[in-house]
Formats: C-alpha cells, sequence, structure tokens
C-alpha cells in the first residue's frame, strides 16, 4: 500500500512506515481504516472483559466497526505543531493485525508522548505486541527524539502489564479510573530516554532485523516547529 507522494508533501505523517522483518507500522489510510474495523468486529477481548477505558468494542459488529471509523478519522487530524495524536495500523505479511498509537498534548515543553495499542484475538499470543511496543519506542526516541514515553494499562489486564514490564520500563504507580461505571484500578509505566538507551540493543536482538523508519525527518520538522 502505497501513499501518493502529493499527500505526503502536505500531510507528512502519512508516509510515515516503521518496519522490522514482517511486521510494519503504517499510517492508516482509508483502506486500511476499513481493514481494521473489520478486524475488530472480529473480536478482540474476552466478551467478559474489559482493557479500554472507552468500551469502544461493546455493541454489535457494525456498531464496533463504526467506532472505529469515526474515531480513526478523527485522530489523523489530530497532527500539529507541539502536539499530536498518531495511529498506525498494524501489519504482520501485509495482514492488518491492529492498531498501535501514540498521543502527546506538551510535544515542545516535555517531548513526552503515551502509547496505547490493540491487536485482534485471532492475533494475540504470537509476540506481535511486544514487537509492535518496541517499534512505535523506536518511532518516538530514534526518529521523533523523545526524552520520554508512557503508557498504561488496567491491573486485571495481565497481558498489557506483562508486555510493558518486559520491554523495560519503569513502574510510576497507580490511580483509579473509570472503566463502564466503575472505578478500576490502572497502572502507569515510563520509559525515560536514559532508560531506553540502556535496553535499546535488546529490543533490537529481540527484533533479530534493524528497525527502518520511513517518511519520519519531515514529520518530525513539522511537529518540532515553533506554534505562531
Amino acid at each position: 500500500m502505497k501513499t501518493s507522494n502529493g499527500l505526503v508533501e502536505l500531510w507528512p505523517a502519512a508516509g510515515v512506515v516503521v518496519s522490522s522483518g514482517n511486521v510494519d507500522l503504517r499510517w492508516m489510510d482509508d483502506e486500511l481504516i476499513v481493514e481494521l474495523a473489520h478486524l475488530a468486529a472480529r473480536g478482540v477481548h474476552d466478551p467478559e472483559r474489559m482493557p479500554f477505558a472507552r468500551p469502544w468494542t461493546r455493541g454489535t459488529a457494525e456498531q464496533v466497526m463504526r467506532s472505529v471509523l469515526t474515531y480513526q478519522w478523527a485522530t489523523r487530524l489530530a497532527v500539529a505543531p507541539g502536539e499530536f495524536r498518531l495511529n498506525f495500523a498494524v501489519l504482520a505479511d501485509g495482514v492488518v493485525v491492529g492498531s498501535q498509537g501514540a498521543n502527546s498534548k506538551d510535544w515542545h515543553t516535555r517531548r513526552s508522548a503515551s502509547t496505547g495499542s490493540w491487536l485482534g484475538r485471532e492475533f494475540q499470543g504470537h509476540g506481535i505486541g511486544t514487537r509492535m511496543r518496541m517499534l512505535i519506542l523506536q518511532l518516538l526516541f530514534e526518529g521523533l527524539g523523545a526524552a520520554e514515553a508512557t503508557t498504561g494499562a488496567f491491573a486485571d489486564n495481565p497481558a498489557s502489564n506483562a508486555a510493558s514490564r518486559k520491554i523495560g520500563y519503569y513502574d510510576d504507580g497507580t490511580e483509579e479510573k473509570d472503566r463502564e461505571g466503575v472505578p478500576v484500578l490502572h497502572n502507569r509505566y515510563r520509559m525515560p530516554r536514559d532508560r531506553w538507551l540502556e535496553v535499546r540493543a535488546e529490543h533490537t536482538a529481540h527484533l533479530g532485523l534493524p528497525v527502518v523508519l520511513e517518511g519520519v525527518s519531515a514529520l518530525r520538522e513539522e511537529l518540532d516547529q515553533a506554534v505562531s
């Protein structure tokens, strides 16, 4: 899938690709968003559990797909100097398997971004979740010059908590978050730049292949522009 050069010139985020071996993060055009919506409709988690603060996976298949469309369409607009909401389709062997995002509201002052992701249920348990998190961290630290990355997970989401600890995040305390009208314990994790420099070699060895960043310099230039 190739984004037109004209669009990339006007909207640099559209040209970003982060890849390692058979796993890619790609900016979501409409075709990828539709594929992602169908993936979500097939299931993201056990219906008896809810890993998300906003329960977008509840409802009929059509309602779930529409939730994906409206969220991703809105996110594509949220890229500006000093702040961003970047969401990428995750592809494994060319097949859409999930979504990986990174958000920042105060990029100029703190150079900190939070990440979040999900995988289609049929693709869970194969190590893709860890790899896509490594790719977004490589984009943030090596591509965009982040000082810190943060993430979090509800305490009853063992897979997500285990992935953060395996990658090497520091525990950053807990808080209660509303989830479907009930306060639930939520764990916070933090990855400062110096910690990333300690663990990135191990991450690269785990991936087994170099991480390739495409189209990132133009996006970094846009994000780093002074706000007039």
